[in-house]
């Protein structure tokens, strides 16, 4: 495995891959890998010749209170991690190779950005386009891996890649998690022992929910209040948001009918903001086994 840190160096190399006849994965990352982006690198190998992993902490995606200097960095471990996944290269470039000194060009979006993590991290997602643009013209990938714990980030990623044309499939992957049920994140990292046990709220309202809607419930105030009560029980928990949209225009919604739906979360932890979710589909709950249907899985794209 190779790893680089000029887009030069990825682009030469790419271009070998292809002289050859190789397909190519992306598993775009920030790094600090874990289980959860272990198992995208999995099955990008598994469904392409060679994989490339980009870690890089993007800044542009964080607010100026946001925790862009002590988000948790460790790229010898992330090194090994992607070997063992099967990644052919790790793509760890600096700030200045991905942004020019005048850099005034972004990628922004409307509408879906609005709500959930839009709604309290305005420029979050314009940070997000961006970079994954970029990523997309350096790599020219056939197939780029996202992880549904970033819901949200899924929906605007594949939203982008139709209206601007990139000929590339998005893959969304289901959420890893801890053997008690927390989602798997770098900012676990941040919280300490009461701190960890107090954010299995999240994965509990989850699961009450997801049980809920499968069991017939269509109110989503019903299935929100009841989630909420789980968080708000935890005192170490604050909510920024727990809401109920429909998954591929992330509008908020009152009743589960014949789209599927997001409900997701942001909950402080202390002074830690984690997500959690749960999408279902109302069409159909055999496909895969998530509650999914169609020629793409909504969450795992299988």
């Amino acid at each position: 495995m190779q790893a680089v840190t000029t887009i030069a160096e990825v682009r030469e190399q790419v271009k070998a891959w292809r002289r050859e006849g190789l397909t190519v994965g992306l598993v775009p990352t920030m790094g600090f890998l874990h289980e959860g982006h272990k198992s995208l690198i999995v099955r990008a190998a598994a469904e392409n010749d060679r994989v490339v992993v980009s870690d890089f902490v993007n800044p542009t995606q964080f607010g100026p209170t946001e925790d862009l200097e002590s988000y948790p960095r460790d790229f010898e471990r992330d090194c090994k991690l992607c070997e063992e996944a099967g990644a052919a290269l790790v793509f760890h470039p600096e700030p200045s190779e991905m942004y020019a000194p005048n850099a005034c060009t972004y990628v922004n979006m409307d509408e879906l950005t609005h709500e959930l993590c839009g709604l309290t991290r305005p420029i979050h997602f314009r940070g997000v386009c961006t970079v994954v643009s970029k990523l997309f013209h350096i790599v020219c990938p056939d197939r780029a891996y996202f992880g549904q714990k970033d819901a949200q980030q899924l929906a605007v990623i594949r939203r982008m890649v139709r209206d601007l044309n990139f000929d590339i499939q998005i893959v969304g992957c289901p959420i890893i998690r801890e053997e008690d049920g927390l989602a798997k994140s770098s900012r676990n990292t941040y919280l300490s022992a009461e701190e960890r046990t107090a954010a299995l709220c999240l994965s509990r309202a989850v699961f009450a929910g997801q049980k809920m809607v499968e069991a017939g419930e269509r109110d989503a105030k019903t299935v929100l209040d009841a989630m909420r009560a789980i968080i708000e029980a935890e005192p170490l928990a604050k909510i920024d948001y727990v809401k109920m949209v429909d998954f591929e225009n992330i509008v908020q919604i009152e009743k589960i009918e014949n789209v599927p739906v997001l409900c997701a979360m942001a909950v402080y932890i202390g002074k830690t903001r984690l997500i959690d979710n749960f999408i279902y589909d109302p069409a159909e709950d055999a496909g895969c086994g998530c509650g999914c249907s169609g020629d793409s899985c909504c969450c795992c794209g299988a």
